[in-house]
């Protein structure tokens, strides 16, 4: 049997993609979508002081294209924590007039393929920042879930672990070249969800996501052993920008 890479795992994530039901929403009395937006947006600020707490992170994102309207991103210390995020927002009137169309449930991780001997985690404010993050500020946001191919001679789980992490090495110095205009977010989801792992990509320039997924696609690890599940895009939405959004 291979050796399977350790990882280190930080907070549980959760990727809230909602479809608005425009027609319903259009046909509410004026005093219920005040008071679905308000609810709303007291949501959203006792998530977003969560964050300022530094006990999970919060970010909402109106989703570009058919696949979604919007999307709310929860970071938490622990699964049961996000369970009780969705049900608060379940329990605002302005969720009844959305529909759950996708989700993906996953942790932070960081591999050990790079990792450098004796650090102790906990102790690590670089690796506590990695693994507790702050969302970024950033105006646009990117996420989609992939895998590593399991079949013939492209199976990733039957390469040595020399030869994983030579190929990671390589694939990890095209993500620097990126450091500065882009923030990824790697989240682990063996176990949690369908793919093994879900990508989330902040920028202030959309454009980059493009030019760095592109160019990934060239390098070893992405040509012969990525799957690729979909992908959204969108723009980080404030509270006051929300309101502007659903305003009819």
């Amino acid at each position: 049997m291979n050796e399977a890479v350790a990882t280190l795992d930080g907070w549980y994530t959760y990727h809230d993609f909602r479809t608005l039901n425009w027609p319903a929403w259009r046909a509410a009395k004026p005093s219920v979508r005040q008071e679905a937006v308000a609810q709303l947006l007291a949501f959203a600020e006792k998530n977003n002081q969560v964050q300022r707490n530094r006990q999970g992170a919060y970010g909402q994102y109106a989703i570009a294209g058919h696949k979604a309207d919007l999307m709310f991103m929860h970071m938490r210390p622990t699964l049961a924590e996000l369970n009780q995020v969705k049900t608060e927002f379940q329990k605002t009137r302005f969720a009844d007039y959305t529909i759950s169309n996708y989700s993906y449930i996953s942790c932070v991780e960081l591999s050990s393929y790079l990792a450098k001997p004796g650090v102790n985690v906990d102790e690590d404010p670089y690796l506590q920042s990695r693994l507790k993050p702050v969302l970024p500020d950033t105006q646009s946001v990117c996420f989609y879930p992939m895998n590593k191919r399991r079949a013939g001679a492209d199976n990733w789980y039957m390469l040595s672990m020399k030869e994983r992490q030579e190929m990671m090495k390589s694939h990890g110095m095209i993500g620097r070249k990126y450091g500065d205009v882009v923030t990824q977010l790697i989240t682990g989801s063996q176990g949690l969800d369908d793919w093994e792992w879900g990508v989330t990509l902040f920028a202030d320039e959309p454009l980059m996501f493009k030019k760095l997924v592109y160019e990934m696609r060239f390098d070893e690890v992405s040509a012969r052993f990525a799957e690729f599940g979909a992908f959204y895009v969108g723009t980080r939405l404030s509270g006051s920008q929300m309101h502007t959004y659903l305003q009819v």
